[in-house]
């Protein structure tokens, strides 16, 4: 075991439950503190403790996090049990989003229904929290819904997290995002036209989150897309992976100086320059 801090963990017992509904589809959405909104889209289980952690950290700066619960149980810690249920909970989660109709798993040029809800949700919180606009983290498999979320005004600080559809080992789906064409346009004239930017994180080396899918962005977005690529050896190798990952969550070496602290500090800072107008 590496003696070095990993990422926190929060309670879910310390958020407060509800639930949205836009254009007739319903899910629960965890929320926390005060100010202007920031919807942390989870990765693949679902919403963790690590997950809350890093929440816990986005409505200590001022904001109010918001949590949408797509998939698997809010909460549940997938680390936790003997190895055959970690396994079961970690592919009955996979497989619920491969056969839901909300989310396109395998199709390229092409967003999930669900981020549509999402827009839906952000407009919601915007008016709810007030505030210039909202801030959006996708992490994993949902990496690219807060890119697809970026073609909508409120949106004024979307976040990439090691984004991982659409999902395959070609050359192609390298290099592709989950991002229709018509919104990935509508991104990069945000980013000429209002200067957005859209922060990206990654590890070197992860092979659900390859390099060309940055280098995809970098060439669509222009200087409006910002890459942090660490180094695997940055990661906490007590991860849940035989490779570093989850920059924000589970792989993060959560010691001052670190490189994926320093990471997560460049996500904070984000919000609290776009959304509490603190440079």
């Amino acid at each position: 075991m590496d003696g070095r801090k990993r990422a926190p963990k929060g309670e879910l017992s310390s958020y407060e439950r509800s639930s949205f509904m836009y254009e007739r589809v319903t899910h629960d959405v965890y929320r926390k503190g005060t100010g202007p909104a920031v919807i942390v889209i989870s990765e693949l289980p679902g919403i963790t403790p690590r997950v809350l952690g890093f929440s816990d950290r986005v409505a200590a700066i001022g904001c109010s996090v918001v949590l949408p619960d797509l998939f698997g149980s809010a909460g549940r810690d997938p680390q936790a049990g003997s190895a055959l249920a970690k396994r079961t909970y970690a592919w009955r989660s996979y497989a619920h989003v491969c056969i839901s109709r909300e989310f396109t798993v395998f199709a390229l040029g092409r967003s999930s229904p669900v981020v549509n809800w999402l827009r839906g949700l952000a407009r919601a919180e915007h008016a709810r929290c007030g505030g210039p606009g909202v801030g959006a983290v996708g992490m994993c498999f949902t990496g690219g819904f807060a890119l697809a979320m970026a073609s909508s005004p409120e949106v004024l600080a979307p976040v990439v997290s090691q984004p991982f559809l659409p999902a395959g080992i070609t050359e192609e789906r390298a290099a592709a995002v989950d991002c229709s064409s018509e919104e990935l346009d509508g991104v990069a004239q945000r980013c000429e036209r209002e200067g957005l930017r859209v922060l990206g994180l990654r590890f070197h080396g992860d092979r659900l989150s390859p390099s060309a899918r940055f280098r995809t962005l970098e060439a669509r977005l222009g200087n409006g897309f910002v890459a942090i690529e660490l180094d695997a050896m940055h990661g906490h190798p007590d991860g849940p992976l035989p490779f570093r990952h989850s920059v924000l969550t589970e792989d993060l070496i959560d010691e001052p100086g670190e490189p994926s602290r320093v990471a997560l500090e460049r996500v904070l800072a984000l919000f609290r320059e776009k959304l509490l107008g603190v440079s």
